[in-house]
């Protein structure tokens, strides 16, 4: 009696059957066998939830392709279950379904594989029955020489919560460039752990930190930051605004500037208008002898002052005025 327990679900026949006939067979098993370094598709049922492929025996199975493309159109994630559940093979699966929706690949209670829309993956298939398992193939895929990517985009991560990361690894120090999740931060450092030593942190607010010294061979340019006057007062991001300028348009008050650091040093350009106003300050700007400038009220007519925070005060560390604007 012919049997199809091998992993492409060909006739194998008994010894003694079919004399006379084995030929049909055999030549039914060739085919088969092409039909397995294929590409087969097979559709899912609109909408299902589950899909279920079992790969017959002895007789043409889009299942059976080494190449496997599924369609259809999902409104919610599907799970696939391959079978028999005790076939070995290697497949490689697409997910060319309509939705916008994920497949997940299973063959028993163990691991599946899960494919994003319009996305392409290569498992395993292990066989081990009602408990058999789906594997990434590429899951820790080492590669021992150069790699050319031909497409415009790598991506890393699967908007898991978690840390994702370039390592560098070298004969004396490795480097890594990494996303910090919990911080959102794109982060390039010493090591291979992502937050370790880091070296250039970047935020979701695109401000940059660099925890140790920066040398610029030729010239470093801040760019300077218009600051305006709303309701008679100036607001001022210390961070996003290091080198402002603040063109009049009102009688105003610089109020205490956010996302102060110790150390920091900002600088503000004041320019009149054709009508000259009036400034003043915060508590937390200290002027020389505890005294406020009064800024030139003269019309297109510019004053420079620059400040550093101690921690506490803003104290003045440069003042120019009355200087021409053109």
């Amino acid at each position: 009696m012919a049997t199809y327990v091998n992993n492409l679900r060909l006739k194998e026949i008994a010894t003694g059957d079919e004399s006379g006939t084995w030929g049909t067979s055999t030549n039914t098993n060739l085919e088969l066998i092409g039909e397995a370094l294929g590409i087969g598709t097979e559709a899912i049922t609109t909408n299902a939830d589950t899909h279920t492929t079992t790969v017959a025996d002895g007789s043409a199975d889009a299942g059976r392709a080494m190449y496997l493309k599924y369609t259809g159109t999902l409104d919610s994630a599907c799970t696939i279950t391959i079978g028999p559940n005790t076939m070995k093979r290697v497949q490689i699966i697409e997910n060319a379904t309509s939705g916008s929706q994920n497949i997940i690949i299973k063959q028993g209670s163990g691991a599946t594989v899960t494919i994003a829309n319009g996305k392409v993956a290569v498992v395993q298939l292990d066989g081990a029955g009602s408990g058999a398992a789906v594997l990434d193939v590429f899951t820790d895929l080492q590669i021992s020489d150069s790699l050319t990517l031909n497409g415009p985009v790598l991506t890393i991560g699967d908007a898991a919560a978690e840390d994702t990361k370039i390592v560098f690894d070298g004969n004396a120090q490795d480097y890594y460039v990494g996303l910090d999740d919990s911080a959102d931060d794109l982060v390039i450092g010493l090591g291979s752990a992502v937050g370790t030593t880091p070296g250039i942190s970047i935020d979701e607010n695109q401000f940059v930190t660099m925890p140790k010294k920066v040398t610029a061979s030729t010239s470093a340019n801040i760019s300077q930051v218009a600051i305006t006057s709303s309701s008679n007062a100036v607001a001022w991001d210390a961070r996003a605004a290091a080198n402002a300028y603040h063109v009049t348009t009102e009688n105003t008050t610089f109020s205490a500037p956010s996302n102060a650091v110790e150390g920091a040093i900002i600088s503000v350009e004041i320019a009149q208008g054709s009508t000259p106003r009036t400034i003043a300050w915060n508590t937390v700007f200290e002027f020389a002898a505890s005294t406020a400038p009064t800024i030139t009220a003269t019309a297109n007519k510019t004053d420079i002052l620059a400040f550093r925070y101690n921690g506490s005060v803003w104290q003045e560390i440069g003042r120019v005025q009355n200087l021409a604007q053109t």
